[in-house]
């Protein structure tokens, strides 16, 4: 029997059992951790690594550990000098990563640890029950449910038929596509986001002049991908005494500045079309067909280019993340979501008595930067606050 068993290891999931481990609200023999993965922030790390990311777009106070300050101190602890870049101290992706991992390890959340896939969750009278799909079953007095939304990929209605056909066209962050260093050229990158700007300039270092970076709009150069007035009071203030959750999800839709990229990689990616390493141009594709061994991708304006590989770096599916285990609990305790089927929550993020949730599924609560690093801090420490 647990006292915690959290499901899902990503940063949300870290973050949520280093604060109830710090703040003494369980025990590292009393809080079990389920995750597909073989390792805490297994996805976090291959994908970021991936892409090529250097800094990360958060600042440096959102990181996994209680003390907003760690990642400084930590930091100032080190011998040599390492990376924070610009007014918000953003740090590097290395510091970032082995800060984690310290903090990982002086908690023990590895012994916390089991390599799993939840199959269904179910409630004995005031304890759940939770079954592996390889069969264990484990008891815990409270659940935090910390997934992602990062197995819904997002195709395009114009790919779809040709990405499931699996002929050199991915979605940056399957496992099907390996190292970036292997693939087919020239190279086509799909999207105008943060991922699809570090995917192209990674490409565009390896191989210079084989990339081109396709986008449907202008760049859109924003700091952060939500206005920082939603990290306090100033907006969440007011957002909090909404009651209406089609509203609230109106909000989060408009505060996001979705497909947009911090100014450095917009002029990282300017000095390299300017030396022409890296093509880019305006465009939305209709259709992708294979001819002569290449992908040819057909454009609105009736034009067309020529890929070995194209790359989609097109986001992630929104909607509830696809779980049927989640959907069954759902039905089961008859538990509250809005239109969007997102949990309606407590200021706790308590769903129902002893099930809390961070994450994307806590955003109808927590606001527009419930799924980042800001937002897992948020959630860890209302968790905690919330258990006496």
């Amino acid at each position: 029997m647990f006292d915690w068993v959290i499901i899902g290891g990503g940063i949300h999931g870290c973050t949520v059992a280093n604060f109830l481990l710090k703040n003494g609200k369980t025990t590292r023999e009393k809080l079990l951790i389920i995750d597909p993965h073989p390792e805490p922030m297994y996805e976090w790390r291959r994908n970021t690594e991936k892409i090529g990311m250097e800094f990360l777009r958060s600042p440096s106070v959102h990181h996994i550990d209680v003390d907003p300050m760690s990642l400084h101190n930590y930091s100032s602890q080190l011998k040599e000098e390492r990376g924070f870049y610009g007014q918000y101290d953003r740090p590097s992706l290395d510091l970032f990563n082995e800060h984690c991992s310290k903090v990982i390890e002086s908690q023990e959340i590895l012994e916390s640890w089991h390599t799993g896939t939840v199959g269904q969750v179910t409630k004995l009278e005031n304890i759940w029950l939770i079954q592996t799909e390889a069969g264990r079953e484990i008891l815990s007095r409270n659940i935090v449910i910390a997934v992602s939304i990062n197995r819904q990929l997002s195709i395009p209605d114009w790919a779809e038929q040709f990405y499931r056909e699996k002929k050199n066209m991915y979605h940056v962050f399957e496992e099907r596509l390996g190292k970036l260093e292997d693939i087919k050229l020239p190279a086509v990158v799909i999207g105008g986001g943060i991922t699809a700007a570090h995917s192209a300039i990674k490409l565009a270092g390896l191989f210079p002049g084989e990339v081109t970076l396709v986008k449907r709009h202008p760049f859109r150069v924003h700091s952060f991908d939500s206005d920082p007035g939603w990290l306090g009071p100033k907006k969440l203030s007011c957002y909090s005494k909404i009651e209406d959750y089609d509203k609230r999800r109106a909000l989060i839709q408009n505060a996001r500045n979705k497909g947009s990229i911090p100014r450095e990689l917009f002029c990282n990616i300017k000095r390299l079309t300017k030396n022409n390493k890296l093509a880019v141009r305006d465009g939305e594709a209709v259709l992708a067909e294979e001819k002569a061994d290449k992908i040819v991708l057909h454009f609105k304006t009736g034009d067309a280019i020529k890929a070995g590989t194209v790359i989609l770096a097109t986001g992630f599916n929104p909607s509830l993340p696809d779980r049927g285990w989640l959907r069954q609990l759902i039905n089961e305790q008859q538990l509250k979501c809005a239109n969007c089927g997102y949990p309606i929550v407590k200021k706790s993020l308590e769903w129902c008595d002893h099930l809390y949730v961070s994450g994307p599924l806590a955003e109808l609560e927590i606001g527009p930067v419930s799924r980042n690093i800001a937002g897992a801090r948020k959630a860890a420490e209302r968790i905690a606050a919330s258990i006496i």
